[in-house]
C-alpha cells in the first residue's frame, strides 16, 4: 500500500534526510587511504546518535541470514550495495567506496548514498561515478505529478546504457516514510508511460546502482554484500524526494558532502 505524505510529514522526512547528508559529510572528512570502513561506521553511528537519531540500518533484518551489523553500508570497488564495514577492510589509493546511510528520528526515516573517491581515481572510474550521479538527477527530473514510475526508470536506464554501463535490476529504489522501505518499488530501468502514477505527496528514494561492465551481480556468503559478477567497479548515488505538482522536492542533500570535498567532489 502506498502512503502519500502530508506537508508536515514531508518536513519531518526532510529533517531525517538532512541528517543523513550531514552524516555523510562527516564521513567525507575522514575518507583517505589507510582508513578502515569500520572507522567510517564508528564516525557515522556516533554522529547520528549525538544528533538525537538512531541508525536505521543497524539490526535491519535479513531473509538470507543475520541482521545487518553496522550503521552504514560501505561498498568498495566491485561491491554494488550492502557492503559490511570491517576492521579488515582498509581503503587504499584509487579505491571508490559507496556509503549508504539511514536515520530514524521524529518517527520518520532518512536514506541517501554517495560514492566517494579515495585519493586519486582512474578517469574511467571517475566517469562512471559522474554518469551515475547525473542519472540520479535525470531520474529526479521525471519524478513529477502525472508521470509514472517507468518514466523515472527509463530516464536513468537510457543515460547509463548510452554510456555503455550496466544497470542493476535486482535491487531498486523504494518508497520511504515511517518505514525505510515502503511501496512502491522504484526500478532504475523501465518503459515511459508505464507503472504507478506519481502523485503529490509520494516520497521515494531514487538510487541508481550502475556497473562499469556487465549488470550481472552475485551475493557474497555473508548474505548482505552484493558485487559485480565480472569484478568491475560499481557506483551508487541516492536521494530521497517528495513528488510535487512541479519539480520534485529533494529532501536529502549532497551539499554538506561537497562543501567538505571541494573540487574533489564528483
Amino acid at each position: 500500500m502506498i502512503f502519500l505524505k502530508t506537508e508536515d510529514e514531508i518536513e519531518l522526512l526532510r529533517k531525517s534526510n538532512l541528517l543523513v547528508g550531514k552524516t555523510l559529510a562527516e564521513i567525507a572528512k575522514v575518507i583517505k587511504p589507510g582508513v578502515t570502513t569500520k572507522e567510517l561506521d564508528r564516525v557515522a553511528e556516533e554522529f547520528i546518535r549525538d544528533n538525537g537519531a538512531v541508525p536505521t540500518f543497524k539490526g535491519f533484518p535479513n531473509q538470507y541470514g543475520d541482521s545487518f551489523p553496522a550503521s552504514i553500508c560501505t561498498s568498495v570497488n566491485d561491491q554494488v550495495v550492502h557492503g559490511i564495514p570491517g576492521d579488515d577492510v582498509v581503503l587504499k589509493e584509487g579505491d571508490v567506496v559507496s556509503v549508504d546511510c539511514g536515520t530514524y528520528m521524529n518517527g520518520f526515516c532518512g536514506d541517501s548514498a554517495y560514492t566517494f573517491c579515495v585519493g586519486e581515481v582512474d578517469d574511467e572510474i571517475r566517469k562512471l561515478l559522474k554518469v551515475t550521479k547525473e542519472a540520479l538527477y535525470i531520474g529526479i527530473q521525471n519524478a513529477v505529478q502525472g508521470k509514472r514510475l517507468g518514466d523515472i526508470g527509463y530516464a536513468i536506464q537510457q543515460h547509463c546504457e548510452s554510456n555503455s554501463y550496466g544497470v542493476v535490476r535486482e535491487f531498486v529504489g523504494h518508497g520511504i516514510g515511517k518505514e525505510m522501505h515502503e511501496d512502491p518499488q522504484v526500478p532504475n530501468y523501465g518503459k515511459r508511460g508505464y507503472g504507478t502514477m506519481l502523485k503529490k505527496g509520494l516520497c521515494i528514494a531514487i538510487e541508481p546502482m550502475i556497473t562499469l561492465g556487465s549488470r550481472q551481480i552475485v551475493m557474497e556468503r555473508d548474505g548482505w554484500t552484493v558485487r559485480t559478477k565480472d569484478r568491475k567497479c560499481a557506483a551508487h548515488f541516492e536521494h530521497t524526494i517528495a513528488v510535487g505538482a512541479g519539480e520534485a522536492d529533494i529532501l536529502s542533500s549532497f551539499e554538506f558532502i561537497e562543501e567538505v570535498l571541494g573540487d574533489k567532489a564528483i
